[in-house]
């Protein structure tokens, strides 16, 4: 299959393209840069050089490939504006990757994150949040979803809090760069608030699968860890970098605050019976081990 990938070269981009390439799949990798272009190449991917807001090139290459998956965001999280601004960009673009597939019945793979379930884990049925600070990207996969109606093999991953990879990434990497700048691995609340998580490794072959086997209009749970109480994520972090962990006020963490406070565990049963994953990495808590002082 030739596919063709946005967001190729970031910590979960990588992992994808390593393990599309390993199935014998070719990759056309979306790079904005001359330095991304460079590691897609070096991991052995096709580049086509533009970024999200260019549309056209998003569609020719969607045009051209037999299957695509969507990773790219801006992840700029500074102010309320500049998210916004990216949650905006990226419906953009996937509103065109999936326009170019309409009737081609091609596999469509785009990804959110787990969402929130009142006094349970989360599971695949439930629906995505669409308010808040990033309720528009769930919005933006429930159209490509809805796809599937209009001849496009659509499915979703649903990402945790953290995907990791060698003590780096995600919410749980947010709050080490925090600790490391403040010199505190602080947590909102009393830090009992659960957060899934799971490997890059892992994640990267439920995206094959979902690709190449996943029934159109379907939304899938990479989650490895169910809940980790984020007073024992920071707990690590903070015995890792030599600074205390304690709980720091909400507005402290600015837009991701009422994201970081929120209690929100997530299961996986039913995407590893349907789709045969299982994943074999190590933990959360186990990678964050990985962090250097």
């Amino acid at each position: 299959m030739r596919v063709f990938i946005t967001g190729g070269t970031g910590l979960i981009g990588s992992a994808v393209v390593a393990e599309l390439l390993s199935a014998q799949h070719t990759v056309t990798a979306l790079a904005r840069s001359d330095a991304s272009a460079e590691k897609a190449r070096a991991a052995g991917a096709d580049v086509v050089r533009g970024g999200l807001t260019d549309l056209d090139v998003l569609r020719g290459e969607a045009e051209k490939a037999d299957g695509v998956v969507h990773l790219a965001f801006s992840n700029d999280f500074s102010s309320p504006e500049a998210l916004a601004q990216a949650v905006s960009e990226e419906g953009a673009a996937l509103r065109a990757l999936g326009d170019a597939l309409v009737g081609t019945d091609k596999p469509l793979v785009t990804v959110s994150g787990t969402p929130l379930a009142q006094g349970r884990p989360a599971v695949e049925e439930d629906p995505l949040p669409t308010d808040g600070p990033v309720g528009g990207r769930s919005v933006s996969v429930e159209r490509a979803l809805g796809l599937a109606s209009r001849g496009v093999r659509s499915t979703a991953i649903r990402l945790p809090r953290t995907v990791h990879n060698e003590g780096d990434g995600g919410f749980a990497g947010l709050l080490t760069q925090i600790a490391r700048t403040t010199g505190v691995a602080g947590y909102p609340g009393d830090g009992t608030q659960r957060w899934p998580a799971v490997h890059a490794l892992d994640a990267a072959v439920l995206f094959r699968l979902a690709l190449e086997k996943a029934p159109a209009g379907t939304a899938w749970h990479a989650v490895a860890d169910e809940g980790d109480a984020v007073r024992d994520i920071t707990a690590v972090i903070g015995r890792r970098l030599g600074v205390p962990s304690e709980s720091v006020p909400q507005e402290s963490f600015g837009a991701l605050g009422p994201i970081f406070a929120a209690d929100q565990p997530a299961s996986s049963a039913h995407t590893r019976t349907a789709l045969g994953w299982q994943p074999t990495r190590p933990s959360l808590l186990e990678d964050l081990e990985k962090i250097q002082p």
